[in-house]
């Protein structure tokens, strides 16, 4: 299987409750056509957004975890890597993308759209990705 992709918090979320380009980012991977490398951190976050921004219950917020789990692989990340001036908080992707050695985060944050690469780690929106998916088929 090809190397894993990075999803940020906004894709998952996006690609959870509505349609569009990061639902199709959530059924590729539930398709199991691609790997999602994910860390602690990342879903603390995703955890924290859902509950707090959208009133998941519990149950459904496991839920959650439990597809994240089952469609990725965990990295551990150290919280070293500091290179999104504008967003600390979004190194969390970089790092966890640095880290299992994948080329590639799949984004809607502007922040790290704004990055655009780090070294080999290039960062594209879901309608990039989808596109770029659209073409191995």
């Amino acid at each position: 299987m090809a190397e894993p992709v990075v999803y940020d918090t906004n894709v998952w979320v996006s690609g959870l409750l509505w349609r569009g380009k990061p639902y199709q980012c959530v059924l590729l991977a539930r398709a199991g056509l691609l790997r999602v490398a994910y860390c602690q951190p990342m879903l603390a976050e995703l955890t924290q957004k859902l509950r707090e921004k959208f009133n998941f219950s519990e149950n459904r917020i496991q839920a959650v975890v439990y597809q994240v789990q089952s469609v990725g692989e965990q990295v551990k990340i150290e919280g070293s890597l500091h290179v999104v001036a504008d967003d600390p908080d979004d190194d969390k992707f970089v790092e966890c993308a640095a880290v299992a050695g994948t080329s590639l985060i799949v984004s809607s944050d502007r922040h790290l759209l704004d990055l655009k690469e780090y070294r080999d780690i290039r960062v594209v929106t879901p309608a990039e990705f989808v596109e770029q998916m659209s073409k191995f088929e």
